[in-house]
């Protein structure tokens, strides 16, 4: 948004203060929740959405919030796809909407409608008769009053990561899907990853045996990129500014709650957080020209941030963040239970009854449990680009089951419970590392739900 493409200003910085409830009501909430994980009463008319489904669509109408990096990238996976039509797109920058008609009509599609005057645009987007579905790739905190106001307009709603960044903003997101019955999923490309999807079909075909422990992360070497003076790096930085705690999880956590069956038979239970103390950005910041504001900034996250996380059935998981450690990418994805551990970066597997050491030729695996999505989709996908071709795996899907009228493959309840640890790991370092209950976002349906479908399609 037009207001988060300059340096941090007080009103900037109050927005975010507020919107977290940093120091005021972020922790006394997650306090509340450490003292009974019992959730908010439904109001009246409300139900649950497992299991959502809609009659077939011959084609999805889709609108766009927010067409910078990110949503251009978007975009251009939807374009390569059957069967989708892009009929307005939405962005503060008037530049940026007239780049994404340009990319649409480039590709022999009719110019989408645009919307580019002010903050609040996106709402007379969201009014349109003639959209099924909206996607929105905006900063962090515009995310949940965006896709509320698409679904109370009738719309479904695919959001950027994180979908929320407090606790009130999570069940926001959930009631609004349960009140419209509308499709609420978090845009997280991770869990559509040709590994990722390969452990998902060996662990729920049994090969790691019973899983008893995850571990995952979002590690980025990112000091330099966030020291620029564009609005991408501008807003992240701000965050980082304010914020103590796992500010990015769902990109290593994502995929392990579905390797657990999380929300299908067992939920996250409770954390307990910890950061580091900050010395990395704020060393890197003296690097910078001696006229250079950003060398007066001053940082509240940790150089990495660990959380722990308990499970309803006692398994545990470990989620590391860190953007600015020197050290190689990695999500870390890893999953064990009683017969096995695979581990990813480099990916590496050990089963009972081999020899001592990891298995690193992974082809035989691949060829055996490889995903039907990657086997159908590869050469598309690769082509297309996206982070390796998850991207176009992902929209691709989403794609496919509203075509055809299927449940998607993630809900309002794992985008909420994903997403809550940033608000929760910020309260638990707050408060010295205590244990903070993590909400109950099913109100007890986790505990009949079948697994997501995604293995099987």
């Amino acid at each position: 948004m037009k207001h988060l493409s300059r340096s941090c200003s007080r009103r900037e910085f109050l927005t975010v203060a507020g919107a977290t409830g940093l120091g005021i009501g972020l922790v006394p909430g997650a306090a509340t929740a450490q003292a009974g994980s019992s959730s908010p009463r439904a109001k009246r008319g409300q139900e649950r959405v497992f299991g959502l489904k809609f009659p077939p669509m011959a084609k999805v109408r889709i609108g766009f919030i927010g067409v910078g990096n990110r949503g251009s990238s978007l975009l251009g996976n939807l374009l390569d796809i059957d069967g989708v039509e892009i009929r307005a797109v939405c962005d503060v920058m008037a530049d940026r909407v007239k780049s994404a008609q340009r990319q649409v009509a480039a590709k022999g599609k009719p110019e989408p409608a645009g919307y580019d005057q002010g903050e609040t645009a996106f709402e007379e987007l969201c009014r349109r008769d003639d959209l099924d579905l909206v996607y929105i790739a905006t900063p962090w905190d515009w995310h949940v009053r965006m896709a509320v106001s698409v679904m109370k307009q009738g719309k479904h709603a695919a959001i950027e990561v994180p979908a929320a960044i407090t606790l009130a903003e999570c069940w926001d997101l959930v009631n609004t899907a349960e009140l419209t019955r509308r499709h609420c999923l978090m845009l997280e490309n991770c869990c559509y990853g040709e590994v990722e999807l390969l452990v998902l079909r060996m662990a729920r075909q049994g090969i790691f045996g019973e899983l008893t422990h995850g571990e995952a992360g979002y590690l980025h070497e990112c000091r330099d990129y966030l020291l620029q003076n564009s609005s991408a790096a501008n807003w992240r930085r701000r965050f980082l500014a304010t914020w103590n705690g796992n500010l990015y999880p769902t990109h290593g956590l994502g995929p392990v709650a579905q390797y657990m069956g999380i929300h299908a038979g067992d939920k996250f239970d409770h954390l307990v957080s910890m950061s580091s103390r900050e010395l990395a950005l704020s060393h890197r910041c003296q690097s910078l020209p001696a006229d250079n504001p950003r060398r007066l900034e001053h940082f509240a996250c940790g150089d990495i941030n660990t959380s722990l996380i308990k499970t309803a059935l006692g398994r545990t998981i470990m989620v590391q963040f860190s953007l600015v450690q020197s050290r190689p990418y990695s999500r870390i994805n890893l999953i064990s239970g009683t017969t096995g551990t695979f581990c990813d970066y480099p990916p590496r597997l050990h089963l009972d009854g081999q020899p001592e050491g990891w298995i690193t030729d992974l082809q035989a695996y691949h060829e055996k449990y490889g995903h039907p999505l990657w086997k159908k989709l590869n050469s598309q996908a690769q082509q297309s680009g996206g982070h390796g071709g998850m991207d176009y795996v992902m929209n691709w899907r989403l794609i496919q089951c509203l075509r055809e009228g299927l449940p998607l493959d993630m809900t309002v309840y794992d985008a909420a419970a994903w997403s809550s640890i940033v608000p929760l790991s910020i309260a638990s370092v707050t408060k010295g590392s205590i244990p903070t209950a993590v909400p109950d976002f099913t109100r007890g349906a986790w505990k009949h739900q079948p697994p997501s479908p995604l293995a099987a399609c």
